[in-house]
């Protein structure tokens, strides 16, 4: 594969990650999509259920397979190693819009607040959440989280290096996982809930909570006692209110 390949490669896997988590805000809020969380096909409630548990769990799946060293490694032999990240986040998308295809609705709510004045507030506590997880995916790096500095670095002949200093970021001195933080608050602080909305936000959530241990697993390996010494001062998603 050329360089020039390699970095349209880069940018394409980034402008459909782009859409496709623009399209999870309209999906799980309800707003300004033609297909939301409590719309699809009418399934008998344990099917859809069951349907919509192993979309989750697909997701969650994609993500625990592909950074495992064994797959990079089976990668690395169809593509160049630059690609990795792209090819990582291309994938994650492409589940995402499975989800959205797939995905089957649920009958009932759990809660649907009417004082307009909480109905604002929780909005804007949704709004914060996805914010929060934009800003704190800028608080390293952007763009190789992402997979563009390693396309880029590709093409000037510079290859990206994983080694980095551990360091911890203003968002980071608060919580371990800003990003996961904001999702969470996301999905959850809204005020109409149905069904299939808390099944999205409740399968979600145990993925992130599954997820963050693994990841710390390798945090704990990389940087040893650092990360050892924040993780015991620092929560992993919620600040202290007390210090």
């Amino acid at each position: 594969m050329s360089r020039i390949a390699v970095v349209g490669y880069g940018l394409a896997c980034y402008a459909i990650f782009i859409v496709a988590v623009a399209y999870l805000m309209g999906f799980a809020t309800g707003w300004l999509v033609p297909k939301s969380v409590n719309d699809g096909l009418s399934r008998p409630w344990a099917m859809a259920l069951a349907v919509d548990l192993l979309l989750i769990a697909l997701f969650a799946v994609q993500h625990t397979i592909m950074v495992q060293p064994r797959f990079k490694r089976f990668m690395h032999r169809l593509l160049p190693a630059a690609c990795e990240r792209a090819t990582f986040v291309l994938a994650s998308s492409l589940v995402l819009i499975l989800i959205f295809l797939l995905w089957s609705p649920l009958p009932g709510t759990l809660w649907s607040i009417e004082q307009p004045w909480l109905r604002r507030l929780m909005w804007a506590g949704c709004a914060f959440g996805w914010c929060l997880a934009l800003i704190s995916t800028f608080q390293f790096d952007h763009f190789s989280l992402f997979g563009l500095r390693q396309v880029w670095g590709h093409l000037r002949g510079r290859p990206a290096s994983d080694d980095s200093p551990f360091m911890v970021p203003w968002l980071y001195q608060w919580v371990r996982h800003p990003m996961m933080t904001g999702f969470l608050i996301a999905f959850w602080v809204m005020p109409d809930m149905s069904t299939s909305q808390a099944v999205l936000a409740a399968g979600f959530t145990v993925y992130i909570g599954l997820g963050t241990q693994h990841e710390e697993r390798g945090l704990y390996r990389e940087f040893g006692d650092s990360y050892r010494a924040y993780a015991a001062r620092t929560p992993r998603f919620f600040p202290r209110i007390l210090r």
